[in-house]
């Protein structure tokens, strides 16, 4: 067991389970357009994806954030043959929040995987404490499956 998920099950707040809506690739022009995965066998946007974060809900593809994050490399809407993603239509991710009764430094002990993850520099602390997703942050996740306690979530109000 590493680390992280030896923190992640010691000091994960005990609330119910959530269902969590992964959000799409973002290369699609309207949502309406997944209901063309469906038809779709091969599915290779998943295995063109080079973080392997693609995963299938509802026979449609989204992103996964729990091992890794999106880095907009574009492999996904290149392999896509159902002309659901194409990189013309490349757009940022949901923002990202931070649940503040969950995060660690909101709670006074000094952690900041979150921020040390972010390729965008969108994760800023006051202090110490007090980490903050900026306008800077693209939605890529990679600050999601490193949160020791899964406080980051995607969407929602900060």
């Amino acid at each position: 067991m590493e680390r992280r998920e030896f923190f992640a099950q010691l000091l994960a707040p005990k609330r119910p389970k959530e269902e969590v809506r992964f959000p799409f690739a973002p290369y699609y022009k309207d949502e309406a357009d997944f209901e063309k995965c469906k038809g779709c066998e091969a599915k290779p946007c998943v295995t063109a994806c080079e973080e392997s974060i693609i995963v299938i809900q509802d026979e449609k593809p989204v992103l996964d954030f729990s091992k890794s994050g999106c880095t907009f490399c574009d492999a996904c809407a290149e392999a896509c043959e159902m002309g659901v993603l194409e990189k013309e239509f490349k757009r940022t991710l949901p923002r990202l929040t931070i649940d503040m009764l969950g995060c660690l430094a909101w709670q006074k002990t000094i952690c900041s995987m979150c921020k040390d993850v972010c390729l965008d520099s969108a994760i800023r602390f006051t202090g110490l404490f007090n980490p903050e997703i900026t306008d800077d942050c693209t939605g890529c996740g990679f600050c999601v499956g490193v949160c020791p306690t899964g406080a980051i979530k995607i969407g929602g109000a900060a």
